[in-house]
């Protein structure tokens, strides 16, 4: 017992950011294991927003990259992120801590050094708003060179896609009817369940169909709406979402092979699969045109340029600008649609301005001779009720 309580105040006095270690190469498996008070041990390149935001709902205590989280390519907004929300990032620590650190084990990290109890296991560059703010300005230098690659890559994709594309083959009947409908596609981007929010009019007034692309479709069943249609791999979904009623359409890989289709398998539940290379936005977009949509709204969807040339778009998404150009006028973002509904005139507003139109039209008539013969004959009128009333208790 004392042994015991000796070794654990000896781990308690240890300096630095203590928690559990979640290990994995695999950036999306790992972000469906981290929770609370865990050290998130990665390896991506260039760290994007969605992981990051990811990371900070998940509320790690620290996060260690075994590659660069900025290379210099372009300005990615992972990092900053991170930093911005007091989460302590150890960068380009090297491959070797993912081989070390076992998952589930406990660690800690100390100026850029990662410790398994008292031995030093790595280290790497403890990244700052300061060291954050200078790589950016080296980082947007690489823009035009990522636009570059990402003009070369969209050319080959739409050799590679130009069916889908051009002609819609390949996408999956629904049986949901789509034609002269408004459709609501939200995507899990950064702030997406607040935008939906602000869409609550909208969805009232307009009845859109509701597409679900990836986690988004719990956040639709949060907000207490029911998916007509999700997207992406199911994995990622809630099984009560899944089991909701919503038509299920799992994005495959050009060979046949849908990831996450298994879990629909072993949920019972029936799915139709859609072979392209393009992301999981984009595939609904591509569905929701496909299927003649009068309008299409857009929620989580990456906005600007930044945003645009993140980790996982600048070059393995060419399919986003070209589905973005096959929609045309019918696509339009979800921000904007509030703002338009929020200025519209209120109910209250307009029982207002007829109240005050029937005050003018009363002072004028009070100030005419018309309006002498109206009161004489309201005054008749209600003269006549009054002696109807008492006449039925006479």
């Amino acid at each position: 017992m004392k042994l015991t309580g000796l070794l654990a105040r000896t781990k308690e006095e240890l300096p630095g950011v203590n928690g559990i270690a979640r290990v994995d190469r695999r950036t999306r498996e790992l972000l469906r294991r981290v929770g609370p008070g865990d050290i998130a041990v990665l390896d991506q390149i260039d760290l994007d927003r969605s992981t990051a935001d990811a990371l900070v709902q998940a509320e790690v205590v620290a996060v260690v990259n075994a590659a660069p989280s900025i290379s210099g390519r372009f300005p990615n907004l992972g990092p900053e992120i991170l930093v911005g929300a007091g989460i302590p990032l150890i960068d380009n620590v090297g491959n070797e801590v993912l081989r070390r650190v076992k998952d589930g084990s406990r660690m800690r990290v100390l100026d850029g050094v990662v410790y398994l109890g008292e031995n030093k296991i790595a280290s790497g560059t403890v990244q700052t708003p300061e060291t954050i703010a200078d790589q950016m300005i080296e980082a947007k230098a690489g823009m035009s060179t990522q636009l570059e690659a990402f003009s070369a890559n969209t050319i080959e994709f739409l050799r590679r896609e130009r069916t889908l594309i051009l002609d819609g083959v390949g996408v999956p009947e629904l049986r949901i009817p789509l034609r002269d409908r408004h459709v609501l596609v939200v995507a899990p981007g950064n702030g997406h369940a607040e935008d939906l929010r602000k869409l609550k009019k909208y969805i009232a007034e307009h009845r859109p169909v509701l597409i679900g692309v990836d986690a988004a479709a719990d956040t639709l069943r949060a907000q207490g709406y029911t998916p007509d249609v999700i997207v992406g791999d199911p994995s990622g979904v809630q099984a009560d979402t899944l089991k909701a009623g919503a038509e299920v359409v799992v994005p495959a890989q050009p060979d046949g092979h849908a990831p996450g289709v298994e879990r629909i398998q072993d949920l019972g539940i029936g799915a139709v699969t859609f072979p392209a290379s393009g992301n999981a936005e984009d595939l609904a977009l591509l569905l929701a045109d496909a299927h003649d949509a009068s309008l299409v709204v857009t929620v989580g969807f990456q906005a600007t340029l930044r945003e645009f040339l993140d980790h996982g778009r600048s070059g393995s998404n060419p399919s986003t600008f070209l589905t973005r150009l096959k929609l045309g006028t019918k696509l339009v973002d979800g921000k904007a649609v509030a703002t338009l509904h929020r200025s519209r005139v209120s109910l209250g507003a307009v029982v207002l301005l007829v109240l005050a139109a029937l005050a003018v039209v009363a002072a004028a008539l009070l100030v005419s001779d018309v309006g002498e013969v109206y009161l004489d004959g309201i005054r008749d009128a209600w003269n006549s009720f009054v002696d109807w009333v008492k006449g039925l208790f006479t």
